[in-house]
């Protein structure tokens, strides 16, 4: 399709949105999905550079981090989402990614199953024979920073015309996303550095609690987004809000822990259970973690400080800190005994609730010091039995309904990275 003024306008109009994206792996796959919207791409993949230690030698690879079919989408219930697989490439010219990566430059194919001679690259088969989809036009392009760092790579597949017919990908095509990934690159860079800032404070409390790491709460963040996209799916909250809540929500639910940064390393780093006396002092980190967000500059400040004091509220009121002031610690409501009531039900925050189920199965799938990772078929009993107990019933359920996209993120941030 040719390209005109109103896709030129529509990628200017793309660069402010994308720009409003805090989080780095939001803002991935929204790129990929307005890439395709702006080259009419049937379907697409985005990579992201990776240094990685193999034998001592640290290798450059391109890691998958979406791939987005409408073709297959279509086959699926409405609501749910389609999951492929995770896998790393190097860089270098045996594939089409690759090969765009490693001499950063756009590839621009015409019939993946016939390519023309002489190329160095070779096209994989073994996607299309287990999905049953046929890739025929491949445009990829680099994300190249201005200093000439790769960021990764945009591929998109199957352009097509106004008739649902499969096409090349026109020199039109190449111009418009050339253009639009010059503009998401910027975009990229100022959700990396959030991203940076956001980690540096999780390493500072995983100096203090080595199980707060970037992997788990990449984990945890990212099973509540998915959680949080069903419930708003079955909601019937509008896209455009759906998208700016999760946005906000993937960064503050990285931060529900923050608060261990002021508990005892005796306590903390103890290789083993902790006495009444000891969890009774841990469960302080939810009144510090809201602590850091008591003078809230912004929604996401006012969504962090719900996440770190409530996520260990439980449904039936069984959980801690309950009733108090975040700010002072003073009980709010008491029960007979004088100690400050239980929040329960929806007395807790959606997202407080979302995140405790997110935490919770991410401990549960995890080695401890004091314990081996449970079994899947543990951990899901486990979940199950704790709906309308410990957890919202009703995410509960969407835990259960989503569970191939939560599979989908233990693999995106494997426990092995961790060790």
């Amino acid at each position: 399709m040719a390209a005109n003024d109103t896709d030129f306008k529509s990628i200017i109009k793309l660069d402010s949105e994308l720009n409003r994206i805090q989080d780095f792996d939001l803002l991935l796959e929204r790129i990929l999905l307005e890439a395709r919207k702006v080259v009419h791409a049937d379907a697409g993949s985005i990579y992201v550079r990776e240094m990685m230690d193999e034998d001592g030698t640290k290798v450059e690879k391109l890691a998958i981090k979406y791939a987005q079919n409408d073709t297959l989408q279509k086959d699926l219930p409405p609501g749910q989402k389609s999951v492929y697989s995770v896998f790393k490439i190097p860089i270098n010219d045996k594939t089409i990614s690759g090969y765009c990566a490693y001499t950063r430059k756009l590839v621009n194919v015409t019939d993946a199953y016939n390519l023309p001679e002489g190329v160095p690259y070779t096209f994989g088969l073994s996607y299309d024979k287990i999905s049953g989809y046929k890739t025929t036009s491949i445009l990829a392009i680099p994300l190249v920073a201005a200093e000439g760092r790769l960021l990764g790579v945009i591929q998109v597949i199957n352009a097509k015309d106004k008739d649902g017919n499969v096409i090349p990908f026109s020199q039109d095509d190449e111009f418009l996303i050339t253009h639009f990934a010059s503009n998401a690159t910027t975009a990229l860079e100022r959700a990396r550095m959030t991203r940076a800032m956001i980690l540096r404070m999780i390493r500072m409390a995983e100096l203090r609690d080595p199980k707060e790491t970037g992997t788990h709460v990449n984990r945890v963040a990212g099973y509540a987004v998915e959680i949080y996209d069903r419930y708003a799916y079955h909601h019937n909250v509008s896209v455009e809000e759906r998208e700016k809540f999760r946005d906000t929500l993937k960064i503050a639910a990285m931060l529900h822990d923050v608060g261990k940064v002021a508990i005892s390393d005796t306590i903390l780093k103890k290789p083993g259970r902790f006495t009444p006396e000891e969890y009774l002092i841990m469960q302080h980190h939810t009144l510090y973690g809201a602590g850091l967000f008591d003078d809230p500059l912004s929604v996401m400040d006012s969504i962090a400080r719900d996440i770190a004091f409530c996520h260990h509220e439980n449904w039936d009121g069984t959980g801690y800190p309950g009733w108090v002031d975040p700010v002072t610690g003073k009980a709010l409501k008491t029960g007979a005994d004088g100690k400050p009531l239980g929040k329960k039900g929806e007395e807790i925050p959606l997202t407080g609730r979302i995140v405790a189920v997110a935490d919770v199965f991410d401990a549960l799938c995890s080695k401890r010091v004091y314990k081996e990772p449970w079994t899947e078929e543990q951990v899901l009993t486990e979940i199950r039995t704790l709906g309308g107990i410990k957890f919202d019933p009703e995410l509960t359920d969407i835990f259960f309904e989503i569970l191939p996209s939560i599979k989908q993120i233990q693999n995106l941030y494997p426990e092995a990275l961790e060790n």
